[in-house]
Order: C-alpha cells, then sequence, then structure tokens
C-alpha cells in the first residue's frame, strides 16, 4: 500500500506526534496535580528516593496506547481487521493492569488483590488467543504464559526502583521489537502503530523521569507495561517465525531471556538475596542491582546510562541471531546463555561486594 519513503514519514509523524502529547499530558500533571497520585510517606515503604513525586506517568502511557489504536485504522485501513480477538484481549489485559496499578497508586491494595488481577491479565491473553507456541502440550504453554506474564509485571514493577531504569529498559525491549518487524518486512501493521506509539510515550515520559526525576511512572504504569511488554515477548520473541520458518524452541526462548534480560536478573537476584535474609521478597528495599551499582560509585543518571547500554547489547544480540543465524544449534544456545549467565553473575556478584553506603534492607 505504501512506499518505503511513505512509510518512514507515517511513523516519523506518529512517532513525533506521540512524544509531544506525552510531553503535553504529562506537563498538565505537573501543573494542576501537586499531591493528587502521589502517594503519602510509608514507613513499611522502602525508596531509593524519599521527594514526594507525582506517579502519572502511567496515564499518558494508556492514552497515548489506545490513541494509537484509534489512528491504526486511518493509516492502515486495508489491513485493519474488524475482529481481532488477540487485540481486543490485549486491550483488555492492558486496561486490567492499568487499572488495578491506579488503584494500588490511589489506596495501596492488598498483594492477593494485585496478584488476582495479573493472573487475570494471562487469562485474558490465553482466552483471546495470545499465549506461549513452544510444547506439543496445549496446558502446558498455556501455564508458561501465565508464569511469563505475571513474572513480567512484577519484574517490570520491581524494577521501577531508581529514576528512569524501567523507562530505558522498556525503551530497548520495544526497540527490539521493533526490529522484528522491520526484518519481517511486516511494516503495516498495528503491532508496529503500538510499538511506535508506546516507545513515543516513554520518550515523552523520560523527559521527566530522567535524574533528577520529577515524576515517576508508578504502578499505573508499571502494571501496564508489564502486560504490553508480556505481549511483546510472547509475540516477537517466544512466537516469533525464525529466518529458517522451522520450529526452534531453543531460538524461542533464548530469544525472549536475552531481551527480557535486565528485569529477570534484577527480580531474580532480589529474590534470592531477601530469602537468604529471610525477608519477603514482595517488601519494597534499596537491594536492587541498580542501588548496588550506586553504591559502587555510579550516579543515577550512570545507572540509566549502564542499563540503556545493556539493553542495547539485548537488542543488537538479538539482530544478530534473527540476522545471521539461519540454523539455531546447541553451540548457538550455550554461547547465548554464557552471555546471560556472565551478566547475572555480574549483577548478582556486586550485590555481595562490600558497599559505599548501606542499603536499608
Amino acid at each position: 500500500m505504501y512506499n518505503a519513503t511513505q512509510l518512514f514519514l507515517i511513523y516519523s509523524g506518529l512517532f513525533f506526534a506521540a512524544v509531544m502529547f506525552s510531553l503535553l499530558i504529562n506537563s498538565l500533571f505537573m501543573r494542576f496535580s501537586r499531591t493528587l497520585g502521589s502517594r503519602e510517606p510509608d514507613a513499611a515503604l522502602i525508596r531509593w528516593s524519599v521527594t514526594h513525586k507525582p506517579a502519572f506517568g502511567g496515564i499518558a502511557f494508556f492514552i497515548v496506547f489506545l490513541g494509537a489504536f484509534a489512528v491504526n485504522g486511518v493509516f492502515f485501513p486495508r489491513t485493519s481487521a474488524a475482529w481481532q480477538p488477540e487485540l481486543f484481549g490485549l486491550i483488555a489485559a492492558t486496561s486490567v493492569g492499568f487499572l488495578v496499578g491506579l488503584a494500588d497508586d490511589a489506596y495501596n491494595t492488598r498483594p492477593l488483590l494485585k496478584f488476582s488481577a495479573q493472573v487475570a491479565c494471562a487469562l485474558i491473553m490465553i482466552i483471546s488467543g495470545t499465549y506461549i507456541r513452544v510444547f506439543d502440550t496445549l496446558w502446558i504453554d498455556q501455564l508458561i504464559t501465565v508464569v511469563w506474564v505475571v513474572g513480567i509485571m512484577n519484574a517490570i514493577n520491581m524494577l521501577d526502583n531508581m529514576d528512569a531504569i524501567s523507562t530505558v529498559v522498556a525503551i530497548m525491549i520495544l526497540i527490539g521489537a521493533l526490529m522484528v518487524h522491520v526484518l519481517r518486512g511486516a511494516m503495516e501493521s498495528i503491532q508496529v502503530v503500538l510499538l511506535v506509539g508506546t516507545i513515543a510515550a516513554l520518550c515523552g515520559f523520560l523527559f521527566y523521569n530522567w535524574n533528577p526525576s520529577r515524576m515517576f511512572m508508578g504502578d499505573t504504569g508499571s502494571q501496564f507495561l508489564g502486560v504490553y511488554l508480556a505481549y511483546v515477548g510472547i509475540t516477537c520473541f517466544w512466537n516469533g517465525a525464525p529466518p529458517s520458518g522451522a520450529h526452534e524452541p531453543w531460538r524461542q526462548a533464548v530469544s525472549a531471556l536475552i531481551m527480557f534480560l535486565l528485569p529477570i536478573i534484577d527480580t531474580t537476584t532480589v529474590t534470592i538475596n531477601r530469602m537468604l535474609r529471610g525477608t519477603s521478597p514482595f517488601i519494597g528495599g534499596r537491594d536492587h542491582t541498580t542501588h548496588h551499582l550506586s553504591y559502587g560509585g555510579l550516579s543515577d543518571g550512570q545507572v540509566a546510562l549502564t542499563f540503556a547500554g545493556l539493553g542495547a547489547v539485548s537488542v543488537f544480540l538479538n539482530f544478530v541471531q534473527l540476522r545471521f543465524i539461519p540454523e539455531w544449534n546447541n553451540l548457538c544456545t550455550i554461547l547465548y546463555v554464557l552471555y546471560a549467565l556472565v551478566l547475572f553473575g555480574t549483577l548478582f556478584g556486586m550485590t555481595h561486594r562490600r558497599k559505599r553506603r548501606t542499603p536499608d534492607a
């Protein structure tokens, strides 16, 4: 329908408009809500930043996300089917994630309610046809899907522990997913519109979220992002068609692992360390991998740049496996998993070094 130049102009215009809209919405929130949406200090909740700031970022994410759905039919009317169960499931699941995050920001909901909502998001996606397809047994694939969705929602939430960290990590994951669509040549797609719109919303939010931040994304943002990133992980990486067209479950699993490596490492590290100390993994603390990079001497901005750089490495490694490895073999699995283990060992090891300042655990 469109040539390459026209597609570039369309997506560039969409990106610019979404960035400007995100900046405008967040600016309005900053102006008119000094207390609305920002949590009061909670003695049981340990945060890296003790400054009282509004947590409105997620609202702009969701507005731009829904706007991307709306404009898709304008740009690509011929590819916009009237009924797409997977997309309706995506809207429903992200809406549940957004609402439970909003409720948690406003009322500090109980963990069981939050967990139940996360499971509901996974079930909505499964019922609508979006689930991991790796094994021949359906219930195993669906069980892994539930674990994946709930795990990513919690991982993104836990990674939102320092200025800009979740934002830059999410941007890199979405850029990796956008790259998959580019390599497939499937550019006239609502999936690409959603990716471009969400990346733009995150870039607009990053202006307020970069250290020293003036705004948090809150659970409203992290829960919405968690659902959407889990969906992207399933459609682009877990179920992504390899260059050979063959069924390669190890390539699919490794691709998802590499792209989501940072939130997986941080959540795993925090969970292990807190269990070893006999504390709950679900209680906040200043013991994340990001915090230990800061204890090692990096500024908050340098920590964010480090995570952005590591995210870029994941994008590059995924590009290499898609572009230059036509057939997956055991050596490829070993090399990619070895990289993941080395990075995990490095970041995990840093949490057991002597710190320049002691975290409040």
